[in-house]
């Protein structure tokens, strides 16, 4: 049921290291409250050749790039090859995969990043995932509460499926665009290889390999 917004249908296992907490679930939104303990879990195991640890339950690798003016609080993974920019804001309970960028003035909170994702500039991302080689635009922002504060819920066709959570920002397939200024609002789910228009606000499934222009005119990439 609903198998367009099942993991295995939105993310490549691979590219990164949270792989295991996927392990029996359905649903990205399932993944979301084990986030920190899994954190702690996994830093644990961290391999201190490639990983130090900088602080509680903060782990960095050692290739990776953090600007002086970042601040990064725990539990949080930050891999290798990955970029962290002056003025970053990690609340904690992220995990950032390889070859990440985290840019000037972008914040972060309860999220995993999966490998080559880039979030470049002044972006909010919390209480989501966002697959591999997903880009969101400059401006562009997650929004994970509900203006009336009920249960986050995901629009799919018709129907309205229910994730049992208060906060859920945005989940995105591998190899997703988001443009610039966009507002991805809570329960939104982009299938892999989708770009979504600058200036956009997006709810609920969007489905994989098209193009979002506007609420209501969703289009197929074309294959040349």
């Amino acid at each position: 049921m609903y198998d367009k917004l099942k993991n295995k249908n939105l993310f490549n296992m691979d590219e990164t290291i949270a792989s295991a907490i996927f392990e029996g679930k359905d649903y990205p939104w399932e993944v979301l409250p084990e986030i920190e303990e899994f954190i702690i879990f996994l830093g644990a195991k961290l391999d201190p050749d490639i990983y130090e640890k900088r602080g509680e339950n903060i782990w960095v690798a050692k290739s990776a790039k953090i600007f002086d003016s970042a601040y990064i609080a725990g539990p949080c993974i930050i891999g290798k090859n990955t970029e962290i920019r002056q003025c970053a804001f990690i609340r904690g309970k992220a995990i950032i995969g390889e070859n990440c960028v985290v840019g000037n003035s972008t914040e972060l909170k309860n999220v995993i990043l999966f490998n080559n994702v880039q979030v470049p500039h002044y972006n909010y991302v919390g209480d989501s995932i966002l697959g591999y080689k997903s880009h969101m635009g400059a401006g562009s922002i997650t929004s994970n509460v509900k203006s009336d504060k009920t249960k986050v819920t995901v629009w799919y066709g018709n129907e309205k499926v229910q994730t049992g959570l208060k906060k859920m920002g945005a989940i995105l397939g591998n190899y997703v665009e988001v443009g610039c200024n966009s507002v991805l609002n809570p329960g939104t789910i982009i299938g892999s290889n989708t770009n979504i228009y600058p200036l956009s606000s997006v709810r609920g499934y969007v489905p994989n390999s098209s193009i979002y222009k506007r609420q209501g005119l969703v289009v197929p990439k074309s294959v040349d």
